[in-house]
């Protein structure tokens, strides 16, 4: 059984947002991707919520918005969600990292506002309540009230806590990954990674369960990058072939992206794509404008940082040109920009083969370079540093990080001509909307779009308007290019298209944080304390508490519980939906809610009814204290075990740094901030409090920053940097306010999405063959078309017809529509005579044992119970015995007793054939060869047997110069031996020699099975 619904994403234009759930037979419950919109609306995430307690483990695919943007939001919020075993590749787990700290820290909406829930109860009509006004909706944003009160959203500490917990995979390397607490057996899954392109560490994922076969492939590209390497279908980067790899062919499902489905790519392939990028910037430095390129923060910048930066290098080193580049700089703009290519540097090897050839060619320069200066003291160094030579893929010599507010603001007010990247690509937070602000009055400057940006009006499951972005409304202006077209010539001659604005007024909502009011702070600490009620009742039920630990104004920290039972898997496990089965009273529940737990809650209240009742309801409501532990046991905090004059020292240590340092007095570098805060690299002490794996994600959390903040001189800001640059802390609320913009600048678009197109999609897919296709992840009109192509073409690589029932099945389906895509197997139980078993030869491979069988049908059995069988004889020679001595019992009839057949044996049997069938049924048909044979392994197998074995080419093992072995994709082996002399004396010379050997090692390597 395998069934398929979508959360996020299914024939949506407005969101690109990725949810998918996957169950297997058994119960087996997988989610594919955390993905969020730009609006981050938490009723995309209601539907999410009902699976959580029932989910297996989760897959994330790339490192972007809309596969991993509400992933750190879920774990913070739904308790149950941490347990849940986490799977992708490390690329995923570092970038997605630094993307939502960047996210977090500049988006003030993803923290969301508080549940509506918690200020519209009676209990709560208070002077502060009636104060504060509450939308009608929840999660947009609406400019007509003063404020919303905003969630804490987690820290950075948090976020890389969260993602210490994601199991990393390595590509082709099948994995059984671990279920969760709460969920069935996976009964030997089997998942693997593959390269799916578009982002590094991108994944396409195979999942291996009983009869299903099923390829999640999500936004995809087969063509390669300058970075990123192509998808594996046909074996990874540099792999040339006309079939796809066994493992990703003919699967019983394979779920596709569709975005894209609808375009060609660009004639020309990556080197237009770039020369048309560098076209449009050097006809705006020309003119002394600046080129802003708004893109995201940890994946796709990587492939624009990487082509700026070689063609920066390529104008310097023409010395003699006159290249506009040379005049023009090169930022990148984010608040992780240093994190991330400090990453990308560790990452090489999940690159592209030309980066790693790249780098190194970098240190071989390097050393030589080294070596020449050591033997020569004094002279001038190598010159290929100077000129960009030895320099590695991501060590950048022209392109300069900045990572503040403030130094992005004085680079955009100095005239020069520059190119500034920056996050995001919505333009609805980060460094490209306060970009924006500065670069749209001037004419001559250009914003650069490299993704489109799709708009809906309306969304499926509300009436109201989605709010619009600002990305989404310039690509409006984009497609709509009403002030009409300017029209530059490029380096091949060709004209590239650039849209005036016209001087529009762009108008939009802006959101900021602000901190609360004293009546809008008493209903954060009436939610808090609410919350805490909620927490003590679930922990005193078994269920799991609520983590609030992050809160600014109650820190005091949670454990979770990992007792729960079966019967409380079902339950709700949030706040926002245990609030509505609580009374509307002051900070409490009703008795009913309460139940046995009353005896604790309630003064004066000792007595309680358990008649009726059943599980906890019937005992006192005690929950012992549980111990922290691993496999390696309890945890063990060193503070515990201080001897008294080291508490002492500890304490007067603090209170000595707490007095020397005054209000708005800068503190040392190497002093402790708040709360025993370390602000340098050097050893800080465990924080009391915190459990094992605390400790080791806070400490590793610190080294990221640490090592962020020590790259170079960017990293180094003065005071006033700092105090401007410090948000502050605490509970905060949203302020909306109207603002506007007039766009003179022109517009242009360079597609640098690195997505699979239409021809892609309608050459692939035939050659994977799978039985059942399902489309997601696109536009309805792109995804119906896509479809009615690939029934066509599918039925035509099978040879039927389309209306055949033959025909693979293709599903479209819709938001939150559940499909069964089981694959259409049936399977029986028969049961094996001794007399065929005895003639049975298995033959063993690897792990496997092999047999061919014929033999005849028969049906079940009539056995009788053990006891009847047993019991028959007794009864007869009793019966007989009393016959015999009394007369009259010669006129009582016999009872015959009927056999009864156990179900347990009640299966058809295979028997051997008779020996009038056997000759007339003996099969024709060859031996089969059963194995998969490595080239590695046969190798190996040929040197030890004294032969000369080398690998020639791609994919060729030579042997003794004379023998070449091939496998083609589809697991064909090929032998091909050199011409050998045919004179008697040499038939069994060198060549036929190997040629023999060769093949006489390959079949002791597979198993013949052959007829019985």
């Amino acid at each position: 059984m395998f069934t398929f619904t979508p959360l996020l994403g299914a024939q949506s234009s407005f969101s690109k947002a990725s949810q998918s759930i996957l169950e297997l037979d058994g119960g087996v419950k997988i989610l594919v991707d955390v993905g969020w919109d730009d609006a981050f609306d938490p009723l995309d995430l209601l539907e999410l919520e009902k699976h959580i307690p029932t989910l297996s483990f989760i897959l994330l695919t790339h490192a972007t918005p809309s596969h991993i943007g509400a992933f750190a939001h879920c774990c913070k919020t739904f308790p149950l969600f941490t347990q849940i075993p986490v799977y992708a590749t490390g690329p995923v787990i570092a970038l997605g990292r630094t993307l939502l700290q960047d996210l977090y820290a500049s988006a003030p909406l993803a923290a969301t506002f508080l549940p509506k829930a918690s200020l519209s109860e009676p209990g709560t009509s208070t002077p502060a309540a009636s104060a504060v006004s509450v939308p009608e909706t929840d999660g947009s944003a609406d400019p007509s009230h003063p404020g919303r009160i905003l969630l804490q959203p987690p820290t950075a500490e948090e976020i890389a806590r969260y993602f210490s917990l994601v199991h990393p995979l390595k590509y082709s390397q099948p994995h059984q990954p671990l279920p969760s607490p709460f969920s069935p057996p996976l009964n030997g899954l089997t998942l693997t990674a593959y390269n799916a392109g578009h982002t590094v560490g991108g994944t396409i994922w195979h999942i291996q369960h009983g009869m299903e076969s099923i390829v999640y492939a999500v936004d995809w590209n087969q063509a390669r990058e300058s970075v990123v390497a192509g998808a594996a279908w046909f074996g990874g980067s540099g792999a040339s072939g006309t079939e796809v790899i066994e493992q990703l062919r003919k699967p019983t499902a394979l779920v596709c992206s569709t975005r894209g489905g609808d375009k060609f790519a660009l004639p020309g392939g990556r080197k237009k794509r770039d020369d048309m990028l560098l076209d449009m910037i050097r006809s705006t430095l020309a003119k002394g404008g600046t080129v802003l390129i708004p893109t995201d923060t940890s994946a796709r910048v990587l492939e624009l940082a990487y082509a700026l930066e070689h063609a920066w290098r390529d104008a310097a080193r023409d010395a003699q040109g006159d290249d506009v580049l040379k005049k023009g700089g090169l930022y990148l703009a984010g608040r992780k920009a240093h994190t991330t290519m400090r990453l990308a540097r560790s990452m090489l090897e999940w690159m592209d083969e030309n980066i790693v050839r790249e780098f190194e060619a970098a240190e071989g320069t390097d050393a030589t370079a080294g070596q020449s200066q050591s033997n020569n003291e004094g002279q001038r160094p190598a010159q290929g540093k100077a000129d960009g030579k030895g320099v590695g893929p991501f060590t950048f010599k022209h392109l300069k990080i900045v990572e503040r507010r403030n130094k992005l603001e004085k680079l955009l007010t100095d005239p020069t001509p520059k190119v500034i990247l920056a996050s995001d690509s919505s333009l609805d937070w980060g460094f490209a909307k306060e970009s924006l602000r500065l670069v749209a009055d001037g004419p001559n400057n250009l914003l650069l779009l490299t993704e489109p940006l799709h708009y809906e009006k309306l969304t499926e499951n509300r009436e109201e308007p989605l709010r619009k972005s600002l990305g989404s409304m310039l690509w409006q202006w984009y497609e709509e290019r009403k002030d009409g077209v300017a029209l530059e010539k490029g380096s091949d001659g060709e004209m590239l298209e650039q849209i005036h604005s016209g001087g529009r007024e762009l108008s939009w909502t802006d959101v900021q944080r602000a901190p609360l009011e004293p009546g809008e702070q008493f209903l954060y600490q009436q939610y808090l304390a609410t919350k805490r009620q909620l927490q003590d009742t679930s922990q005193a039920r078994g269920q799991e508490n609520l983590d609030t630990a992050a809160d600014a104004l109650d820190d005091r920290s949670s454990s979770t519980s990992e007792d729960s039972e079966t019967e409380q898997q079902g339950r709700v496990l949030n706040f926002s939906t245990s609030l509505a089965h609580s009374n509307r009273n002051k900070l409490g529940l009703s008795d009913e809610d309460l139940g046995v737990n009353i005896l604790l809650r309630r003064k004066g209240v000792y007595d309680y009814d358990v008649r009726g009742k059943k599980g906890r309801e019937r005992m006192f409501p005690y929950v012992a204290p549980r111990k922290k532990g691993d496999e390696y046991g309890e945890f063990i905090r060193p503070e515990e075990y201080l001897r008294a004059e080291e508490r002492e020292e500890i304490d007067m240590q603090q209170r000595r740094s707490e007095s020397q340092t005054k209000l708005g007095q800068k503190r040392r570098w190497d002093e402790a901030g708040p709360h025993g805060r370390h602000l340098t690299g050097g050893p800080t002490k465990r924080q009391p409090g915190l459990d094992g794996a605390d400790r080791k994600d806070t400490d590793m959390v610190d080294d990221i920053s640490l090592a962020d903040d020590g790259d170079g001189a960017e990293a180094a800001a003065s005071s006033a940097d700092e105090m401007e640059e410090q948000p502050f802390e605490g509970p905060a609320k949203a302020i909306y306010e109207k603002a506007a913009l007039t766009i003179n600048a022109r517009l242009a678009f360079v597609d640098f999405t690195g997505l699979h197109d239409k021809r892609s999609l309608e050459m692939l897919i035939p050659l994977i063959q799978p039985r059942k296709l399902i489309l997601v992840g696109g536009m309805k009109e792109e995804t119906t078309a896509l479809a009615a192509e690939c029934q066509k073409l599918l039925a035509a690589k099978a040879g039927v017809d389309v209306s055949a029932a033959t025909a693979s099945v293709i599903f479209t389906p819709a938001n939150r529509e559940l499909i069964d895509a089981s694959v259409d197997t049936n399977a029986w139980m028969v049961k094996l005579s001794n007399n065929l078993v005895r003639r049975l030869k298995w033959q063993h491979v690897r792990t496997l044992g092999v047999v061919t069988l014929t033999g005849q049908l028969k049906g079940p059995e009539l056995t009788l119970p053990e006891e009847a069988t047993t019991d028959l004889p007794n009864k007869k020679q009793k019966v007989a015995d009393e016959t015999s001595g009394e007369p009259e019992a010669e006129s009582q009839a016999p009872v015959e007793t009927k056999p009864t057949v156990e179900k347990a044996d009640a299966y058809p049997i295979l028997d051997i054939l008779p020996a009038n069938m056997a000759s007339g049924t003996r099969s024709m048909t060859r031996p089969l060869h059963v194995g998969d044979l490595r080239l590695a392994d046969l190798r190996k197998l040929m040197q030890a047997a004294g032969h000369k074995a080398e690998f020639r080419g791609e994919g060729t093992l030579l042997i003794d110069g004379m023998v070449a072995v091939r496998k083609s994709g589809t697991g064909r082996i090929e032998i091909e031996a050199a011409a050998y002399s045919a004179v008697p004396n040499a038939a069994l010379g060198h060549g036929a020699g190997s040629f023999l050997a060769v093949k006489r090692k390959i079949y002791e390597g597979l198993a013949v099975v052959a007829e019985n």
